[in-house]
Protein backbone atom coordinates (compact mmCIF):
# COMPACT_ATOMS: atom_id res chain seq x y z
CA UNK A 1 0.00 0.00 0.00
CA UNK A 2 0.86 3.32 -0.86
CA UNK A 3 1.21 6.47 1.56
CA UNK A 4 2.26 9.82 0.97
CA UNK A 5 3.01 12.38 3.26
CA UNK A 6 4.12 15.98 2.80
CA UNK A 7 5.34 18.63 5.51
CA UNK A 8 6.97 21.51 5.34
CA UNK A 9 3.79 24.31 5.01
CA UNK A 10 3.72 27.32 7.00
CA UNK A 11 3.27 30.78 7.02
CA UNK A 12 5.27 33.17 4.82
CA UNK A 13 5.33 37.07 4.40
CA UNK A 14 5.50 37.99 0.50
CA UNK A 15 9.05 37.30 -0.79
CA UNK A 16 10.09 34.90 1.52
CA UNK A 17 10.87 31.07 0.87
CA UNK A 18 9.46 27.84 2.08
CA UNK A 19 10.81 24.16 1.68
CA UNK A 20 8.21 21.59 0.99
CA UNK A 21 9.14 17.79 1.49
CA UNK A 22 7.41 14.77 0.56
CA UNK A 23 8.32 11.20 1.53
CA UNK A 24 6.26 7.67 0.12
CA UNK A 25 6.16 4.34 1.71
CA UNK A 26 5.54 1.68 -0.91
CA UNK A 27 7.58 3.07 -3.35
CA UNK A 28 10.49 4.67 -4.56
CA UNK A 29 10.96 8.01 -6.40
CA UNK A 30 13.11 6.93 -8.82
CA UNK A 31 10.93 4.28 -10.81
CA UNK A 32 8.02 7.03 -10.65
CA UNK A 33 6.50 10.10 -11.96
CA UNK A 34 5.78 12.72 -8.97
CA UNK A 35 4.84 15.77 -8.56
CA UNK A 36 3.45 19.15 -6.73
CA UNK A 37 -0.04 20.38 -6.57
CA UNK A 38 -2.12 23.36 -5.35
CA UNK A 39 -5.30 23.59 -4.41
CA UNK A 40 -6.71 27.81 -3.99
CA UNK A 41 -10.09 28.44 -2.38
CA UNK A 42 -12.75 27.90 -5.04
CA UNK A 43 -10.17 27.01 -7.99
CA UNK A 44 -9.21 23.43 -9.47
CA UNK A 45 -6.49 21.96 -8.48
CA UNK A 46 -3.14 22.87 -10.69
CA UNK A 47 0.42 21.17 -11.35
CA UNK A 48 2.92 22.94 -9.86
CA UNK A 49 6.59 21.24 -10.32
CA UNK A 50 7.00 17.62 -11.88
CA UNK A 51 9.62 14.66 -11.90
CA UNK A 52 9.86 12.65 -14.52
CA UNK A 53 11.08 8.83 -13.56
CA UNK A 54 13.79 9.63 -16.56
CA UNK A 55 14.64 12.91 -14.11
CA UNK A 56 13.17 15.43 -16.55
CA UNK A 57 11.77 18.54 -14.64
CA UNK A 58 8.23 20.05 -15.68
CA UNK A 59 7.49 23.51 -14.28
CA UNK A 60 4.05 25.49 -14.36
CA UNK A 61 5.15 28.58 -15.89
CA UNK A 62 3.59 31.06 -12.95
CA UNK A 63 6.70 29.28 -10.90
CA UNK A 64 8.76 29.08 -13.03
CA UNK A 65 12.17 30.74 -11.81
CA UNK A 66 10.91 30.89 -8.56
CA UNK A 67 10.14 27.23 -7.59
CA UNK A 68 12.36 24.19 -7.87
CA UNK A 69 11.73 20.73 -7.79
CA UNK A 70 14.68 17.86 -6.39
CA UNK A 71 14.51 14.61 -4.98
CA UNK A 72 17.27 13.35 -2.87
CA UNK A 73 20.29 10.83 -3.58
CA UNK A 74 18.53 7.92 -2.56
CA UNK A 75 15.28 8.51 -3.83
CA UNK A 76 13.62 8.41 -0.67
CA UNK A 77 12.33 12.36 -0.52
CA UNK A 78 10.98 14.84 -3.10
CA UNK A 79 11.43 18.64 -1.97
CA UNK A 80 9.86 21.77 -3.36
CA UNK A 81 11.74 24.63 -3.00
CA UNK A 82 9.30 27.90 -3.12
CA UNK A 83 11.17 31.27 -2.95
CA UNK A 84 9.89 34.80 -4.12
CA UNK A 85 6.17 33.69 -2.71
CA UNK A 86 4.01 35.59 -3.56
CA UNK A 87 0.13 35.85 -1.76
CA UNK A 88 -1.38 34.25 -5.22
CA UNK A 89 0.74 31.22 -4.17
CA UNK A 90 -1.21 30.33 -1.31
CA UNK A 91 -2.71 27.24 -1.26
CA UNK A 92 -2.83 23.69 0.12
CA UNK A 93 -0.34 21.83 -1.68
CA UNK A 94 -0.26 18.03 -2.68
CA UNK A 95 2.42 15.68 -3.37
CA UNK A 96 1.25 13.01 -5.87
CA UNK A 97 3.07 9.63 -7.13
CA UNK A 98 1.67 7.24 -10.39
CA UNK A 99 3.58 4.56 -11.80
CA UNK A 100 2.51 5.39 -15.29
CA UNK A 101 5.14 6.32 -17.98
CA UNK A 102 4.59 10.32 -18.30
CA UNK A 103 7.11 13.17 -19.29
CA UNK A 104 7.21 15.90 -16.81
CA UNK A 105 5.10 18.08 -18.47
CA UNK A 106 2.62 15.11 -18.90
CA UNK A 107 2.88 14.65 -14.60
CA UNK A 108 1.69 17.79 -13.95
CA UNK A 109 -2.06 16.87 -14.44
CA UNK A 110 -3.54 16.20 -11.51
CA UNK A 111 -5.74 13.70 -13.59
CA UNK A 112 -2.70 11.57 -14.23
CA UNK A 113 -1.74 10.65 -10.44
CA UNK A 114 -2.65 7.85 -8.51
CA UNK A 115 -1.36 8.14 -5.50
CA UNK A 116 -1.55 11.32 -3.21
CA UNK A 117 -0.77 13.11 0.11
CA UNK A 118 -3.23 14.63 2.41
CA UNK A 119 -1.58 18.21 1.04
CA UNK A 120 0.12 20.78 3.52
CA UNK A 121 -1.37 24.57 3.77
CA UNK A 122 1.18 27.28 2.48
CA UNK A 123 -0.28 31.13 3.16
CA UNK A 124 1.82 33.77 1.96
CA UNK A 125 0.77 36.98 3.74
CA UNK A 126 0.97 39.94 1.99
Amino acid sequence: QVQVVESGGGVVQAGGSLRLSCTASGLTFDDVNVGWFRQAPGKEREGVASISSGGSTGYADSVKGRFTVSQDNAWSTLHLQMNSLKPEDTAVYYCAATRRGLTALQALSPSQMDYWGQGTQVTVSS
